[in-house]
Formats: structure tokens, sequence, C-alpha cells
């Protein structure tokens, strides 16, 4: 009877167990058992929190903060804690897990459990990650943990891995004494110096001041000067000046920093942002003389901008930093404000010529020799031009015919008109006939004999002066 009574106890403790198992796992009541163990442990002081603020006592960006958000949201652990937020990657076909304020992920370094959540404060939003760890642990791994942290981190951002991103400023909701805040997105931009519409010779020179400019830490430091570098940008709209920094912030795998000064309350605001942008960026400021135009009116000063282009806190926020100027024409600006050391290059963007038409045809219709190529050259022998935004869009519009791109060019030019016009005209064209470069055949010729009809009817409209082309057919 002893017998059979032991093996009923075995029996009933094994269900037991697995009832008690399926009541912890299946309800969740194990998660509310962890945090009151966690609880009394916290209680009684077996563990220690440290702080990992975002900005430091004086409001500069804490870089440690940075590198704990990416090696936490890293740790495959964080599946397991209690929220995570599904949110799109750089990616925006991936779907990553960033942790939830105040819920705790694990980590495990040296034999240690450590513990890591994240403090946000209202109404500023600022962010914190603590790290929980046992008194017992601190002395013994915390110094080569942080170690761990910071060479995970220097590896997810390695210049040719790391993603880029675009900060915008924008001014405080509370419209009052609020700072300041960046915000950002991916920077996806496709721009390359190879893409772009540039003479070579002034495309390598460019290229091999940015390389020079890298390499130069411990020089400039011999020379006692901040390792920065200026850039000025001057030509009429859509000439190319964005898509070059775009390029350049490829090239250099630097995050870009646009700084909206519209945005912009006052001086000291304007140095606060500069406080905000980090090393390994480019800081660009578009379209500056219309804010230095005496009709702009503007919260920023000629001393602000002054400031902000080569003052003390210009060389004491962050080292290998890129600074661009943009403008229509310097022409009206004070020369003091871009003097060297203020400004270090000035680059001209001129209306297109035909070196640059070539490299447009090259990238936007694969095209790098056509017959019709003479005819645009002689065209722009004679001065006749459009910028390279207008011819792009007309060889998009009309990008499944490189000859029907080329001879709608080719209208634009010879109308001396508005080429922007043109190209919606072009547009529905294709619209309508949407054909290939093998549909032309021998109606090439009288696909031009319409052009130069259109054309006719333009020179009757506008009474300006237009250029006389050689016959191709």
């Amino acid at each position: 009877m002893n017998r059979y009574n032991n093996i009923s106890l075995v029996i009933l403790s094994v269900v037991v167990g697995c009832v008690i198992r399926w009541l912890l796992f299946k309800t969740g009541l194990i998660y509310s058992i962890r945090k009151l163990l966690r609880w009394l442990q916290d209680w009684f002081h077996v563990y220690q929190f440290l702080k990992v603020p975002e900005f430091n006592e004086s409001m500069e960006r804490n870089h440690l903060h940075r590198k704990v958000s990416l090696y936490l949201h890293s740790l495959p652990s964080i599946e397991d804690a209690d929220f995570t937020n599904l949110v799109s990657g750089y990616d925006q076909n991936d779907i990553v897990l960033r942790l939830d304020p105040n819920q705790i992920v694990q980590d495990h370094f040296l034999g240690a459990t450590l513990f890591w959540f994240e403090q946000k404060t209202r109404p500023d939003r600022i962010s914190s990650f603590v790290l929980k760890i046992r008194r017992t642990d601190k002395r013994r791994i915390l110094r080569h943990y942080l170690r761990h942290i910071n060479t995970f981190a220097d590896e997810m951002e390695n210049p040719r891995k790391r993603h880029l991103r675009l900060f915008m400023n924008a001014a405080a909701a509370d419209g009052g004494g609020g700072v300041t805040r960046w915000k950002s997105v991916p920077f996806t931009h496709p721009a390359t110096f190879e893409t772009m519409a540039m003479e070579k010779d002034l495309k390598n020179k460019i290229k091999s001041d940015i390389e020079s400019f890298l390499k130069a830490k411990q020089y400039y430091r011999k020379l006692g000067r901040a390792w920065k570098r200026s850039f000025l940008l001057y030509g009429a709209s859509g000439t190319g000046k964005s898509t070059f920094i775009a390029a350049m912030a490829n090239f250099l795998r630097y995050d870009v920093y646009d700084v909206d000064l519209s945005k912009i309350r006052c001086d000291s605001d304007l140095q606060f942002l500069l406080m905000e942008t980090t090393a390994k960026s480019i800081v660009v400021v578009e379209d500056l003389d219309r804010f230095l135009s005496p009709e702009m009116e503007s919260a920023v000063t000629a001393w602000g901008i002054q400031s902000f282009m080569d003052g003390i806190l210009s060389a004491c926020c962050g080292e290998e930093r890129v600074m661009v100027f943009t403008m229509t024409s310097k022409e009206c600006v004070d020369p003091n404000l871009l003097r060297p050391g203020r400004v270090d290059v000035h680059i001209h963007f001129p209306v297109c010529d035909f070196s640059a038409f070539k490299t447009l045809a090259s990238s936007y219709l694969g095209v790098r020799e056509h017959k019709l190529f003479a005819q645009v050259e002689e065209i722009f022998r004679h001065g006749v031009s459009l910028s390279p935004a207008e011819i792009s869009e007309l060889m998009i519009a009309n990008r499944n015919s490189p000859s029907r791109a080329i001879k709608s060019v080719i209208g634009a030019l010879q109308s001396d008109c508005d080429g922007r016009k043109y190209a919606e005209m072009i547009g529905r064209q294709i619209g309508m006939d949407d054909v290939d470069e093998a549909s032309f055949g021998g109606d090439e010729l009288s696909t031009v004999k319409d052009s130069r009809k259109l054309y006719g009817f333009f020179k009757k409209r506008n009474s300006r002066r237009t250029l006389k082309v050689h016959d191709t057919s």
C-alpha cells in the first residue's frame, strides 16, 4: 500500500508542477513574479543604477548615449522585453524593434547579468538610458563592458557601413523659451560625383580637396585650427547645388544638418543649433544671400551668421565637420562675410554647357554618343543654354527614347523660351504616344520638321531672337 501511495504522490507532484508551469507561462504570471523579484532586489539595494543622459549639463550631446542606443537595439533579448515598438528601419521594407520607455532589456557580459531601460523626461522628452548592475559586478566588469559597447558602436558606425541621416531644425512647440530641436529622417539621396553634371577637372579637384581634408587631422591640430572645411556654392536655381551637397555626403559618408534660418528666433538660437550637431557631418545653410538681403526680415543678424561660420563656438563644437553655404549670387553680399577662414572654397555652378549635357545624357538616357550631339554642341557654342534641372526634366519625360529626349532639348534651346513649359508640352506628347527608340525609323525627319514648326510658333508668339541650326537630315 505504501508503494502505491508513493507512486500517487509522484504523479500528483508532476501534475501540479505542470499546472503551475502552465499558469506561469500561459497567463503571463511569470512576468509579474519577475517584476516582484526585481522590486525586492532593488529594495534591498542589491543593484546600482547608472544613467546615460542624452545631453550633459551644458546641453552638449552625449555621444555615449548614441552608442548605447545602437548597442541595445541590436541585442537579441529586446524581443523578450515586456513591450517593444515596431518601426520601419533604414529600408522602409524592414521592420525593426525599438525599446519602449521604462521597459527592461537584459544583457550578459563576463558571467554577469545586466539590465537596461530607457527613461524620457517631460515635457522635452529628453531620453536617458539607465544601466542596472549588481554592486558586486560593477567593479569587476563595468570598465570592460563600456569599452565593449564603444567598440561595437564604432564598428556599426563604420563610415562605409553606417546609415546616413538628414537632420532638419524645427522650432519648439511651446513657442516660448523652449529649445530648438533637430528632427531626422534617413538620408537616401542617390547622387554621386560620378553622376553629377560638372566639369571633370573641377570634379576631380574637389574630390582631391575633400580627401586631403579627411587625412589632415594632425596637420590642423599642429596649426592650432579647428578641423573643418567650408564651401560656398553659388549659381542660379536648378544648376545642381543641392545635388552636389548630396554627392558630397555620400562621398564622405557624413550626416547632413540642413539649417532653416526662417525657423531661428535669435543669434543664440543658431549657436545652440550648432552645439547639437555631431562630428562627421555636413552643416548646410541654403539661400544665405536671401536672408542677408535688406528686404528680408530675419531674426538672425549678419553678426550671428559670421559667428556661426568662424566663431569660437564653431571651432569647439566637434571636429571633422564640413560647412556648406549656398547662394544665387554673391555680388550683393559683403565680401568680408566670405573671406578666407570663413569660406575656404568658392564653387560656381553655371547653366548647363555641352560637357554637362553629355554627362546628363549618360546618366539619364544611358547614351554616351549620339548623332544629334553635334547639333546640340553647335547650339551651346552660340551661348544658348538651359539649367541642368530643366534639361533633366526633358530627359526624364522622354526617357523611353533617347532620340526624342535629345530632340526635345534641341527644341527647348532653339525656342529660347521657358524650358519648363516646353518640357510639359513634350511630356503630354509622350503620354499620348509612349513609344520607344525603334518606333521612329523613317519618321525621324518628320519629327524634326514638327519640332521646327513648333519652334516657329514660339518664335512668332514671343518675338525673341532664335538660333538657326544646320539641317541634320
